[in-house]
């Protein structure tokens, strides 16, 4: 087991951060680490946006739902779908930009702030850094537009906070790894059994962490996945000039 590797499988979220700014040759560095990761067709339709003042992080805060950690952390990182950027290069290409228009744009970038994020919580933990992503900026995303400005053909997918850790946070139990990692087939007939054996792992874990109110995993999921539970999602990428229709 190599350094990276460790730390990747004791990854936890954190939600407690110090009143310490992360030095900028520092906070640099690991932008960096996300500017140069891989985009599909190098297409680079990804850009972030760093947010270290403390009145507009408590914005974010609000915007994600009331999470007082954003606005506790030092810095906030935006991961931002960036369709404007690459119209710029086609049109001086001498063409016209249709991707965007595309459940097939919309997913390109998607994964590739996926891959910006991974990046991120990676160099940020090898720092001795605590991290925790946010889907919740979704909640408002037509708030975090006007919030940090963002152009037409942009969407902010998802957010993450770090800084330096106060109280650290636990390392959550995952569905058993056989529901994960599929060999040649993807293997369904296994899954019920294995989702029942992670409610009981999960509700112990609760239980050891003094969490009473703490969801098993099946009752947590439907709580969210019965319904669309950031409806403002495809409204805003709408007006933001994203089509799905396609």
């Amino acid at each position: 087991m190599n350094p990276t590797l460790d730390l990747m499988h004791r990854h936890r979220s954190v939600r407690s951060y110090l009143d310490q700014p992360i030095a900028p040759a520092l906070l640099d560095a690991i932008l960096d680490a996300a500017w140069k990761g891989p985009t599909s067709i190098n297409g680079q339709q990804v850009s972030l946006v760093v947010v270290e003042d403390a009145g507009r992080r408590q914005k974010i805060a609000q915007i994600a739902g009331g999470q007082p950690w954003i606005a506790q952390a030092p810095v906030f990182v935006t991961v931002v779908a960036d369709f404007h950027k690459t119209r710029l290069g086609v049109e001086k290409a001498g063409h016209e930009q249709v991707i965007h228009d595309s459940v097939e744009g919309f997913a390109v970038a998607a994964v590739d702030a996926g891959i910006a994020l991974g990046n991120l919580m990676t160099a940020a933990r090898s720092a001795g850094l605590g991290v925790v992503p946010i889907g919740g900026i979704r909640r408002d995303p037509q708030a975090m537009v006007e919030l940090l400005g963002l152009p037409e053909l942009t969407f902010p997918l998802v957010g993450v906070a770090m800084g330096h850790i106060r109280d650290d946070g636990a390392i959550k139990p995952r569905l058993p790894r056989e529901s994960f990692v599929h060999r040649e087939r993807y293997d369904a007939a296994a899954l019920p059994a294995h989702i029942a054996d992670y409610d009981r792992a999960l509700a112990e874990h609760w239980r050891r962490i003094g969490r009473p109110d703490g969801l098993v995993w099946s009752a947590n999921t439907a709580q969210y996945y019965q319904r669309v539970y950031f409806p403002d999602t495809a409204p805003t990428a709408r007006r933001q000039g994203f089509g799905f229709d396609k």
